[in-house]
């Protein structure tokens, strides 16, 4: 029986272990093609990647003008707010060579590429601020524009595509046969053109504000570009550049490592200090418009303060009870993002001071609010009375289609030798009115009842044709 027992037990184990065998084929299986799907490292000619960054390092000649022209362009699409012109400035930029010569330099230990990148990208800042500087210097048009002002100050969004384009352009650059100087140099040239534009703005109107605004958003955009090729050279397996003095090799090294170390270190603890920005701004944002309710009140205005931990919130219209807000403020202790944060109420019906702030900060916006609506009911209205005054001039000054009017009468009234209209204005000293008149010229030798049958004839129909109660038609002879 024993013997009987574990020979029944056995092919459940043997089953156990052939489905075991199955699942481990098919994670093997998922395990090769993933890694073929996304192994780079075969298909990587880095002797040809370095040449081509070298290459393209350099400022002078052709590059300069083309960086000339395309600065002109795409500060003219920030000047009048067109993202298409921009995105037509960024195709012919050749802004990515020195910023990813940098970044190679590092990390292969080239101490002359390294030298020649930052020189070259400070051709490169100077000659694109310069540019930008002497059109909006020469614009009539000053004003600043969305595009113009969102290039004025970080945002998460910014780095990260500085960071993914970077990315994206040394990955296609090392490809074995591929030209990406063009097409990757995009996603660069969208991190850093812009800016360069916004800085020769703000020092052509005299705003240091959004000069160094804009030139510290590109410096960080700059360097996660550099980074990012630092990151992907490192990772390849990009061979070090060889030194005949061992101590100098040893040297450029620890140069090198230093430049690496310094650049990352303040670049993740900016980028995690935008990151924390945007989620507190992007759950403030879902806190007022989901919570902050209550029936009779409405919402003017609202802003958050990151440094300060505060989401401030105007409302106007029925008082909220301060057993509301409490409840409001325990909510909001709730969400992790926002527990140290403060909410701050004001509203119209609560103290004096409150109702004051309330009054200077939303009393601009409020007035404008009421100017653009009452002038869209107004252009509106303007709008409907012109298209009724044209429908009734139609008649009323012939505006309608004379020739045409004029041949069918000449098709049905053979003996009618000459039409003419106008708008003939009576009184009978009580009131004025305007009535249309034709006058009709007949030809000799007709009749004079048929003259007058004919008038009659002819003034029914136009009075169906045209649609007009009164109308008057006049015989010469």
């Amino acid at each position: 029986m024993e013997n009987q027992d574990n020979l029944g037990s056995n092919p459940p184990a043997k089953e156990s272990e052939l489905d075991f065998s199955k699942a481990r084929g098919i994670w093997t299986g998922i395990r090769e093609f993933v890694s073929e799907l996304l192994n780079i490292q075969d298909d990587t000619d880095r002797e040809t990647t370095v040449e081509s960054i070298k290459k393209d390092i350099s400022f002078k000649g052709h590059n300069a003008w083309i960086l000339v022209f395309s600065i002109f362009v795409a500060s003219i699409g920030l000047n009048v707010s067109s993202a298409a012109v921009v995105i037509g400035a960024m195709l012919i930029s050749p802004l990515m060579g020195p910023i990813v010569g940098v970044g190679l330099s590092v990390a292969i230990n080239d101490v002359d590429t390294l030298k020649k990148s930052f020189v070259n990208l400070g051709v490169m800042v100077g000659l694109s601020v310069l540019t930008a500087f002497i059109y909006f210097w020469i614009s009539p048009v000053k004003e600043q524009t969305p595009e113009l002002i969102a290039r004025t100050y970080p945002t998460i969004l910014d780095v990260l595509v500085a960071i993914f384009g970077g990315l994206a352009l040394i990955v296609a650059k090392t490809k074995r046969g591929t030209i990406a100087s063009v097409i990757f140099g995009v996603a660069i040239a969208t991190a850093l053109m812009p800016p360069l534009c916004t800085v020769g703005y703000g020092l052509a109107i005299g705003n240091w504000a959004f000069a160094l605004g804009a030139l510290y958003l590109f410096s960080i955009n700059a360097v996660f570009i550099a980074l990012s090729t630092f990151v992907v050279s490192k990772l390849l397996g990009f061979p070090l550049v060889k030194y005949a003095n061992s101590k100098r090799r040893k040297r450029t090294a620890q140069l090198a490592s230093t430049i690496a170390i310094i650049v990352i270190i303040p670049s993740v603890i900016l980028f995690v200090n935008l990151l924390r920005k945007q989620v507190f701004e992007t759950r403030a944002n879902e806190f007022l418009t989901q919570v902050v309710q209550y029936s009779g009140a409405e919402k003017l205005r609202s802003s958050q303060d990151y440094q300060t931990r505060e989401i401030e919130v105007f409302l106007i219209g029925a008082q909220v009870p301060e057993a509301t807000i409490v409840t409001w403020q325990s909510q909001m202790q709730e969400i992790e993002v926002l527990k140290d944060a403060k909410l701050i109420v004001r509203q119209g019906a609560s103290q004096a001071g409150d109702m004051a702030t309330l009054s200077s900060q939303v009393r601009t916006g409020i007035l404008e609010d009421l100017y653009v609506k009452n002038q869209e009911v107004i252009e509106n209205k303007d709008a409907r009375i012109e298209l009724l005054e044209r429908e009734l001039l139609k008649f009323r000054r012939g505006d309608f289609s004379f020739v045409n009017l004029s041949r069918e009468i000449k098709a049905n009234y053979e003996n009618v030798e000459n039409l003419s209209f106008a708008t003939m204005i009576s009184t009978n000293f009580e009131k004025i009115d305007t009535i249309p008149t034709f006058t009709i010229t007949w030809k000799n030798n007709v009749p004079a009842r048929v003259k007058r049958a004919d008038a009659e004839k002819m003034q029914k129909w136009l009075n169906l044709r045209l649609q007009l109660d009164t109308l008057n038609v006049r015989s010469l002879n």
